[in-house]
């Protein structure tokens, strides 16, 4: 059986169990920590920063920083709201998002976390980038213009699939997700059904012929916000 022990959340004191990060235990104790490119059951990428928590005063990666027995760690102040926030809308203006009309919207975990935030319009100009779609593979495409880079896809195929169909090129602000053929998506072994398709949080990687297959009203956020599942924790009694 694990060790387990405390730590202060908050300012709440909260239990946790040998090799569990913050955010698991966070999310054990019915507080959500915002994430993009965290995903259940594959390893923690530490890229979008959402997670990012002060530990005794150091800001820290909640998804990756191991909890430890005595820590004292902030997840909800304005420092931490306001610099979330930014990060959310420098992503939204990096790409092209056009919401309204792209078929993950509803189920997009990048929209839910900017309604969660309240934005409706980010402060920043638009980039508008010249990015590509790849529709050459017979069930699944990739739109470049609404990727975010958090790494998940690269991830889950390597580790799930165990095919490793994604990688990134290139380097800082002209990073971008790769696939291991010249040719194109549909030259990979890639199928529609691999977990790395679904892995995606936004509409950069659709299969395809289920665009809009879910009514308004009936989609993943549409009813309740992002994190609702982790936060229901806290009133839910043990069984």
């Amino acid at each position: 059986m694990s060790q387990g022990f405390s730590f202060t959340l908050d300012g709440a004191e909260i239990q946790a169990e040998q090799g569990m990060t913050i955010m698991e235990a966070a999310d054990k104790a019915g507080v959500w920590i915002p994430r993009l490119c965290w995903l259940k059951d594959i390893s923690p990428g530490g890229a979008c920063r959402l997670c990012t928590v002060v530990v005794n005063g150091r800001h820290q990666a909640a998804c990756t920083q191991p909890a430890s027995p005595g820590i004292e760690v902030v997840n909800d102040s304005a420092e931490l709201f306001a610099m979330r926030k930014q990060l959310v809308e420098m992503l939204l203006v990096e790409g092209n998002h056009y919401c309204m009309f792209c078929e993950k919207s509803g189920n997009c975990e990048l929209q839910a976390v900017a309604y969660r935030f309240g934005i409706t319009h980010p402060r920043y100009p638009y980039s508008f980038p010249e990015r590509a779609v790849d529709a050459t593979h017979p069930e699944v495409l990739i739109d470049h213009n609404r990727c975010i880079r958090c790494g998940r896809c690269v991830r889950t195929s390597s580790e799930t699939d165990a095919k490793g169909v994604f990688g990134f090129v290139q380097r800082g602000a002209h990073t971008a997700l790769a696939v291991d053929a010249s040719e194109g998506l549909g030259a990979t072994v890639l199928e529609g059904l691999d977990a790395a398709v679904k892995a995606c949080p936004v509409g950069a990687i659709l299969r395809k012929r289920e665009g809009y297959a879910v009514p308004v009203g009936e989609r993943l956020y549409d009813n309740e916000p992002i994190g609702s599942d982790v936060e229901q924790r806290r009133t839910t009694p043990a069984e």
